[in-house]
Formats: structure tokens, sequence, C-alpha cells
């Protein structure tokens, strides 16, 4: 049986991640969504929120767990007995920093990461854009699932 852990603080989750764990349902028999929790972060939504709200989406699709984490990502992947480490990358930007995330987790923990690129249209939808409209009262429906 495979399994991917899909990984992100998702504050909030975005049409973006849905599509990336949708796309990564085929190759996986098992997908657990990982919440990050960084005590070094402040967030717009606590843990549960985060974690509930996802569970909610995916309540009918049997491969997908979600489980929130405040360790490193290799470790979790290691309790979760994870065979691959599932990221997003929308840019060049993100591709540098998670092929350094990537290569620090082979190293450490012998886990490969599966890098999935971003649908074009889907590349500018982040995380912090959304906090960011919503700060100033916008509506952000449209990027959410």
């Amino acid at each position: 049986m495979k399994t991917g852990v899909f990984v992100g603080s998702f504050d909030p989750f975005t049409i973006g991640h849905d599509n990336i764990v949708r796309r990564s349902l085929p190759l996986f028999d098992r997908i657990i969504i990982g919440v990050g929790v960084n005590e070094h972060k402040q967030y717009m939504q606590d843990a549960d929120t985060r974690k509930r709200k996802i569970q909610e989406l995916y309540k009918n699709e049997k491969k997908i767990t979600v489980k929130t984490y405040n360790d490193l990502t290799i470790d979790f992947a290691h309790r979760e007995m994870a065979d691959f480490i599932i990221k997003g990358v929308r840019s060049a930007k993100d591709f540098e920093y998670e092929r350094e995330q990537a290569d620090i987790n082979k190293q450490i923990g012998n886990i490969d990461t599966l890098l999935l690129f971003a649908e074009p249209m889907l590349a500018s939808v982040s995380s912090s854009m959304v906090r960011e409209l919503i700060h100033f009262g916008k509506d952000i429906r449209e990027f959410l699932p």
C-alpha cells in the first residue's frame, strides 16, 4: 500500500491545495493531509478548525485522513509510515525551497518528495494571498474549495 503525506499549514486550505490532493489520489492508496502547527507562526484559524474544515471537504473520500502535527514533517511522515511527502509548487521560488526541503528529508529520513506543479490557472493562489484579501474584506469564496 502506497501512502503519501500532503503537509502544510493550510491557513486557509485553498483551491490550489485541493487540486494537488485530487491529482495525487490516483497515485496513492492512502493520503494523509498533515495540518502543521508551528509555535513561532501566528495563524488566522487554530489547527482544530483547519483540520475540521479539510475533513469536511473530503468526508466522502475513503483514501484521505486529516491529522495535525507539531514536529518535523519527516517525523510525521515516519509516524504515518509514508512512502512519499507530497508538495505543490507554484513558482521557481517555491521549487527552490521545496527542493531544499526534499533534499534534507531524503538525507535525514530517507523519504522521497513528490513535487506536483500547480495548474497554471491556480499558480497565483496562495494562503497568504487569501489571508490578505480577508484582511481587506474581500470576497474569497472563489479561492476556497
